[in-house]
């Protein structure tokens, strides 16, 4: 796929609404290879533009915000989707349903901030709830391919519901409990799900012994709080204080753990 490179100066993300996060999607594609300097700018951001989707490129700029597009939809369209089917199928609370794309989209795709998977990476979203990160990232990376996992029916429903109308082929869904599971994967995604100890005991010898990525195969997990108790056993890990990526109040306690395996 043809790649195109632009640098774009724009104001910070986070005041812009998801209306005009969509314009600049159809100004984007409109632009050919030229490139773009807009006046009165605070955030420089890199985008890397394909035949079939948009991806802000983390290694050319730091950026304040991150936003998937694809085939030219802004991500508005997987948060009025999550919105129709909250509404059928409660798994989201009502009040954080109005934060959706900052507080589940945008967290999901933090993990595309710290690893760039690549093409026939398997991933596995335990406890995906109602598809967070899985549905994101599976996205965001088209050519991965993602075993959602959830013991609550209702949840893996609403995931099915939303594969299907974003018509997202990449998607296994599993209903299950975590003890139950007998798969193989390069990498357990989970967002708060459990305790670290949990997931390791869960995750031993599952992981695929051949990494394929500029990282080891293991573990990436969302977490919040103080975790030195929780990881004080843990000898190899690396964490990733999200406040440092993107300027939001949300983000203050918010990190990315990844433990590697085998």
């Amino acid at each position: 796929t043809a790649s195109y490179d632009f640098f774009v100066k724009v104001n910070a993300l986070q005041k812009t609404s998801l209306n005009k996060i969509g314009l600049l999607s159809n100004f984007f594609s409109n632009l050919g290879t030229k490139q773009v300097s807009l006046s009165n700018a605070d955030a420089q951001i890199s985008l890397n533009f394909g035949d079939k989707y948009v991806k802000l490129n983390s290694v050319k700029a730091k950026i304040n915000s991150l936003v998937y597009f694809e085939n030219n939809k802004p991500s508005v369209e997987l948060e009025k989707i999550y919105k129709f089917w909250n509404s059928k199928i409660n798994v989201i609370s009502r009040k954080d349903i109005d934060n959706i794309f900052l507080h589940h989209i945008l967290h999901s795709l933090s993990i595309a901030k710290f690893v760039d998977f690549k093409a026939g990476t398997s991933i596995l979203d335990l406890g995906t709830g109602g598809g967070f990160p899985g549905v994101p990232l599976s996205i965001f990376f088209p050519e991965c391919n993602f075993n959602l996992v959830d013991s609550v029916k209702k949840k893996v429903d609403v995931v099915n519901a939303v594969c299907k109308d974003l018509n997202l082929k990449n998607i296994t869904t599993y209903k299950s409990r975590a003890e139950d599971l007998n798969l193989k994967y390069d990498f357990m995604v989970s967002r708060a799900v459990a305790k670290i100890s949990k997931l390791l005991k869960w995750s031993k010898n599952c992981c695929n012994p051949d990494s394929k990525n500029s990282i080891k195969n293991g573990i990436i997990v969302l977490k919040g709080g103080d975790l030195n108790e929780e990881l004080k056993s843990v000898p190899y890990k690396t964490i990733i204080k999200l406040n440092e990526i993107f300027d939001y109040e949300y983000f203050q306690q918010k990190q990315i753990v990844y433990i590697p395996q085998g």
